[in-house]
């Protein structure tokens, strides 16, 4: 019996994402959409979702958490730390880091950086761009976004 090629095809690249014996699994960590739309499940902005509640151990909202504790070095409310989690456009436009640090040239709170600019046109913080207007469907500034950006950690970045 021959096997379509079709299915043999789908196979190989399916054996291929799997990762073999002494391959690294990818390590990334999703953490929730940047979203002030506080219904939305995945929302940061959601007080009772596993993104956005205080308690929750993903949230960026838990003060006692890796990603919300002032002290951690992968806290985006730690203002000296550099391995923070990123953000990516729904688009996969990568939109800097979620970082309180106004130093770090990635960091969405420096105003003088690539993706802290309230000038550049791939920054959340410039309210004419498709990522920061109130009325883009991928802003975080826009409530009813549909495709906000998504919060990604990768420790081995």
């Amino acid at each position: 019996m021959e096997v379509p090629r079709g299915i043999l095809a789908l196979t190989l690249i399916l054996l291929a994402q799997v990762p073999m014996l002494g391959q690294e699994a990818d390590d990334s960590e999703y953490l929730g959409t940047f979203s002030s739309n506080e219904f939305d499940p995945d929302s940061v902005s959601n007080p009772f979702g596993t993104y956005g509640s205080e308690f929750s151990p993903d949230s960026i909202n838990n003060p006692f958490g890796i990603f919300g504790s002032p002290y951690s070095p992968s806290s985006v409310n730690n203002p000296y730390a550099t391995d923070t989690p990123k953000l990516y456009g729904a688009d996969g436009t990568y939109l800097g880091k979620l970082s309180s640090n106004p130093y770090d040239p990635e960091s969405i709170s420096n105003p003088f950086g690539v993706h802290g600019s309230e000038f550049s046109p791939d920054s959340i913080n410039n309210r004419f761009s498709p990522y920061g207007s109130e009325f883009s469907p991928l802003s975080p500034n826009n409530p009813y976004a549909t495709e906000p950006p998504l919060i990604i950690f990768d420790p081995d970045e």
